[in-house]
């Protein structure tokens, strides 16, 4: 017979093998609630859907969502905004012009679900994930060069005279319609509080980067309206680092 003792050094034994195994079972939930394909090279457009489905709403609002800070969950976050997700197949010379522009359409897609993912602010109207939501802009801006020179591509290789005025007037008309996307993102310096100091410089970077790139890509384009809004974004901004970036800009365009 077993004495007393013995009794409670077993049962003390029990309970501590299911508090283990309750909390194995939490921490496997908590890993399948938010399970997402990092083991994949290339994320697809595809895979996207669900991706984004479950970062808008599979958290739940006092829950932190993956961030570049945080260890764990980082590489959720660099596979979200790999530019190479959507390049291995946009500059593949090997696929064809109409199913890259399907691919690139679906991206294109996805990245309009994608952006308010990250924009979401505290009490004192400071966003809370800042540099994610700027990587998010920042793959939507250079998917948009890709997928306008993609649809511009397809539209000359199908015309009967690549060489006519209607045609051309239809190439700078989308490229025109990138121009006016483009200029959303300038939109964010009414935003400047929002930001911290290093938030406005990485927001400066994608205004030195991309801007510069889609008016080496599109020097006839018409940039008129971009120019406008440069002008009243100086008056506006308070950031040396964001009116710097903002002038050059500015200089840029008046030079084409």
């Amino acid at each position: 017979m077993l004495t007393l003792k013995t009794q409670q050094l077993q049962l003390m034994k029990k309970i501590k093998l299911l508090s283990l195994a309750a909390l194995f079972l939490f921490l496997n939930c908590e890993t399948e609630k938010h399970k997402f394909p990092i083991e994949k090279r290339y994320w697809t457009a595809e895979d996207y859907v669900s991706i984004i489905r479950q970062l808008k709403y599979g958290y739940k609002s006092d829950e932190k969502l993956p961030t570049f800070n945080n260890p764990e969950t980082r590489i959720v976050v660099e596979k979200l905004i790999d530019q190479q997700n959507f390049k291995v197949v946009l500059n593949d010379s090997e696929l064809g012009l109409t199913y890259k522009n399907n691919v690139a359409s679906s991206f294109f897609d996805r990245w309009r679900d994608m952006n308010k993912i990250y924009d979401a602010v505290d009490r004192k109207d400071k966003y809370l994930y800042e540099k994610e939501m700027l990587a998010v802009w920042h793959y939507g801006l250079k998917l948009q060069q890709l997928y306008f020179k993609l649809a511009n591509d397809q539209i000359i290789q199908e015309a009967d005279d690549p060489e006519s005025n209607k045609l051309k007037r239809n190439v700078l008309s989308n490229a025109n319609t990138m121009i006016g996307n483009y200029a959303i993102y300038l939109d964010e310096v009414n935003r400047e509080k929002y930001y911290s100091k290093e938030g406005l410089k990485i927001y400066a970077e994608g205004i030195d980067t991309y801007f510069k790139e889609i008016i080496e890509l599109y020097p006839e384009a018409n940039y008129s309206d971009m120019l406008h809004k440069v002008n009243l974004m100086l008056k506006k901004s308070n950031s040396e680092k964001v009116k710097s970036s903002l002038s050059n800009l500015k200089k840029l365009i008046e030079s084409k």
